[in-house]
């Protein structure tokens, strides 16, 4: 029996990550969680005709307990867009706010589950679940994984005409690093087929891959985000997750984990020189196997991308440690949640 909870599932990924996992054969029950709507969303999606029993909870009447307890994986897309107003490091608090909230509840009423989030700044909100789980005394490192896919997805779709592929899932590109703009590392030299990319056409690719996003929200006029594709990559991480589970082997596919937690990891860290890295994690019955250094074999190009990923993550990743350790902030971001009347969205 799987159980399965999405926090944050009346959102943009939320709706369709909720479905995506009702009609999986591989999941037996499924929770879901929001501040609105998702007692709504959940009768909507009881009609579909798959194994999962579902049921849908607000924060009333200890709607979170309910939804987390005996849950096996979690998947946190919650969050709120950036409002007119509101500025980056607003958002920043706002969201490295809710996850804090939403990890603390995970620690009280689920702490061995797989933790999978998604809620963005990956890069820094991994870190703040990390710290929550910690100071509760419960923090495993092999069970918390931050969802990097949609830069997989977005690799292997970009270079379809240079791997040849006709289902671009077939390729295998790695991606590295984090989990926005250049801390982003596609490694194309590492992609199976192999792929002649024009050296004309190489920056831009890398581009496409790391800047992707903002692809999405120009071509929705402002109105939206990447959600579609979000809730896709969540589910493909959390599928892979759940069949290791049962204890399917996996391929390992990049991930944004604690290194020193991870076996493999240590390599990676002392490359890198920092703690949390996404590099690809063979998952097992008991979460993050192996994580796997593929950074040495990476080529001269590779390796300045890599750099300048690293110090990014630098900073984004003290930056959400510091939120946890910062009470101030913490209530700053409380108030600021309460001021813009915020439900979960992505």
């Amino acid at each position: 029996m799987v159980k399965a909870v999405v926090l944050g599932a009346s959102g943009g990924i939320g709706q369709p990550l909720s479905l995506l996992l009702k009609a999986s054969p591989l999941v037996d029950e499924l929770a879901l969680y929001d501040v609105v709507n998702t007692p709504g969303v959940a009768t909507d999606l009881s009609h579909i005709s798959s194994p999962a029993k579902i049921e849908g909870y607000l924060p009333a009447d200890d709607g979170l307990k309910k939804a987390l307890t005996g849950a096996d994986i979690i998947v946190i897309p919650a969050g709120i867009p950036r409002k007119p107003g509101m500025t980056r490091d607003d958002l920043f608090k706002v969201n490295a706010g809710i996850v804090q909230t939403l990890v603390k509840g995970i620690a009280e009423f689920s702490p061995k589950a797989f933790v999978l989030i998604i809620s963005n700044p990956v890069n820094s909100t991994v870190p703040i679940a990390a710290e929550v789980l910690k100071a509760a005394g419960v923090f495993d490192p092999k069970r918390l994984f931050g969802v990097t896919t949609l830069d997989v997805v977005r690799a292997e779709t970009f270079v379809q005409e240079y791997s040849g592929e006709k289902d671009p899932s077939k390729a295998t590109v790695p991606v590295v690093g984090g989990h926005s703009g250049d801390t982003i590392v596609p490694l194309f030299s590492q992609a199976k087929p192999s792929l002649n990319i024009p050296a004309d056409k190489y920056d831009a690719l890398v581009n496409r891959v790391q800047f992707g996003g903002d692809e999405v929200v120009k071509a929705k006029d402002g109105a939206g985000s990447a959600t579609l594709s979000m809730a896709y990559a969540g589910y493909r991480f959390a599928e892979n997750v759940i069949k290791a589970l049962k204890g399917t082997e996996s391929v390992a596919e990049p991930t944004f984990v604690y290194l020193p937690g991870v076996p493999g990891g240590d390599a990676v860290a002392k490359v890198t020189g920092v703690d949390f890295f996404s590099v690809p994690v063979e998952l097992g019955p008991d979460g993050a196997k192996r994580a796997i250094n593929i950074l040495e074999a990476a080529t001269t190009e590779e390796k300045k991308l890599l750099e300048v990923a690293v110090k990014g993550l630098k900073t984004n990743i003290d930056k959400g440690i510091d939120f946890v350790k910062n009470p101030r902030q913490t209530r700053r971001a409380l108030l600021i949640q309460l001021s813009w009347k915020i439900g979960f969205d992505t």
